[in-house]
């Protein structure tokens, strides 16, 4: 039943302020990412494991939802996952070791799914059938604000506090949201109280979670451990295989899944996952990789880069009413789809083309690029998700459609890690061959600097060539990164514009009224 005044006022700010806390902690770490490394003495390679192991609970648990709030009761669910999700922040804050802080995060994500997939089901119930369109509208503008103020408030409070301060500042908007669901959101009726008739899919859950953990293991250390020399990753690259062959065809057998891949037999659904899979490794790799790169070599500052992050994407939280508004009169969602995907192709490869010398507004048309196009596929592939199912598939294909995309941001954030360092190591080797001893170009230089050295600190010959080495080698190996960040640019272009032909296996149906409804219950308890 609808809620009513200022009770459903409290349960838009809650379920949209929980969703938007659960998207910003999927970025939020992004720039502060070298001052974990240095605080806990580790690589920037090894410390992404604090944002892959976020994105592989959502994986895990984002399928798992419905049958969850199902089983214990939606409200009950929801509250135990806010206290999770608050419980484990404050654990990532006082962690003091690189295994302790990606255990917690591993645990905030298992909270945080739920954040995000029941805040939607339960705003949608707020709101009467012919009003969730504006639903719909508030949701989609936390989806696309959400992953990109993360790093601009966590610029602030690095540049301000410490890294710690990134997921203790979650705590009392957690306890706050915590218990404004507790007083203001009512339970569904007979919630939890049919758990004799659910089947708990407990093999699936352990197929799930040991297949995509080993696939994320040897997706992200197979560079550093030099890949299947090494036995750990021969091991864990075996037991993915399995696991997830295990997986598909267990699911595929037994009557009542945890994961319904039966749906994938539409043909719409089955392509639609792809394009959402190619938006889901943009999306987060995108905010991964250019935080990085602000940092690393064009020597931002944590708070710079966010803030180059959030004028654009304001740009696109006002689009998503647009682009909800035109689909709810009838426009197709393939158009959007098709456009969203070429103006995230020409953010990708416009960013490569941009010199390490440029100003901090220089990223601001490619940024604005990202926010439109993300804004043009967001909605859209939920619409085409169920274009062609049948009623009663919608919760199921809804949901695979959300892993999907988690799982294609967890690989997107693996994929940069490993071909950045395969592309480094190149442009360093390309670039080293230049400078050797006795080059004319590198002997002046190295000369330049020296006696620029000697006339400022009075340093003598040796020390001041030494030392204009050692500068050279810098200037090297940011050259090299900028250089493997902009290859990582053109490879993201490149995944959007391979997949866009396959638009032609998509089809755009009208739904009849009792059809509409029915998706909009669907995305109600599933997303």
């Amino acid at each position: 039943m609808a809620a009513k005044g200022f009770a459903k006022f409290i349960i838009v700010l809650t379920t949209v302020t929980a969703a938007v806390m659960e998207l910003i902690d999927t970025s939020i770490v992004n720039v502060a990412l070298s001052d974990m490394a240095g605080s806990l003495g580790v690589s920037i390679e090894d410390i992404s494991w604090v944002i892959t192991s976020y994105a592989i609970a959502n994986v895990i648990i984002i399928p798992l939802t419905g049958f969850l709030a199902e089983y214990f009761g939606r409200k009950r669910y929801y509250l135990a996952s806010m206290i999770i999700f608050t419980l484990a922040s404050y654990m990532c804050g006082e962690s003091s070791s690189l295994m302790e802080i990606i255990i917690w995060r591993f645990v905030q994500g298992i909270g945080g799914g739920a954040l995000l997939s029941t805040s939607q089901a339960i705003l949608f119930d707020a709101f009467e059938p012919k009003d969730r369109p504006i639903a719909s509208g508030l949701f989609g503008m936390g989806l696309v604000l959400g992953p990109t103020l993360g790093p601009t408030l966590g610029g602030y409070l690095i540049e301000h506090t410490s890294w710690p301060m990134i997921f203790m500042i979650n705590v009392p908007i957690g306890v706050i949201a915590t218990m404004l669901t507790y007083t203001f959101i009512e339970k569904k009726p007979n919630e939890g109280k049919n758990k004799k008739n659910i089947h708990i899919d407990y093999n699936g859950i352990l197929l799930l979670a040991a297949g995509i953990g080993c696939l994320q293991f040897v997706l992200e250390r197979g560079e550093s451990e030099d890949w299947f020399s090494s036995d750990v990753i021969k091991v864990t690259a075996v037991v993915a295989v399995v696991a997830l062959i295990g997986f598909i065809i267990y699911e595929l057998r037994i009557k009542n899944p945890a994961v319904n891949l039966r749906v994938l037999g539409n043909r719409n659904l089955a392509f639609t996952t792809i394009f959402t899979f190619v938006v889901g490794l943009g999306l987060f790799t995108s905010v991964f990789v250019y935080p990085v790169l602000a940092q690393r070599v064009l020597g931002y500052t944590a708070y710079e880069t966010g803030v180059a992050l959030l004028p654009p994407t304001l740009i696109g939280v006002l689009m998503m009413p647009i682009i909800g508004k035109s689909m709810a009169k009838g426009v197709p969602a393939i158009p959007f789809v098709v456009v969203g995907l070429l103006l995230f192709a020409a953010y990708s490869w416009t960013t490569a083309l941009l010199s390490p010398d440029v100003g901090k507004w220089a990223f601001f048309f490619p940024l604005a690029l990202r926010a439109f196009g993300i804004s043009m596929v967001q909605l859209p592939l939920i619409n085409q998700a169920v274009a062609g199912l049948q009623p009663k598939d919608y919760p199921a294909g809804i949901a695979l459609n959300n892993m999907i995309r988690q799982l294609g941001g967890a690989f997107g954030i693996a994929l940069a890690n490993n071909y950045i360092a395969h592309r480094y190591a190149q442009h360093r080797t390309d670039l080293v061959a230049n400078v050797a001893d006795g080059a004319p170009l590198f002997t002046e230089r190295t000369n330049s600097i020296a006696q620029g050295l000697i006339g400022k600190t009075g340093a003598d010959i040796q020390s001041a060539t030494h030392t204009a080495h050692a500068m050279i080698s810098g200037m090297i190996d940011k050259q090299a990164y900028y250089l493997s960040y902009l290859d990582t640019f053109r490879l993201i272009a490149l995944f959007f514009v391979i997949v866009i032909p396959l638009v032609v296996f998509l089809k755009s149906k009208k739904k009849s009224a009792e059809e509409e409804a029915a998706a909009a219950a669907a995305i109600s308890e599933a997303h």
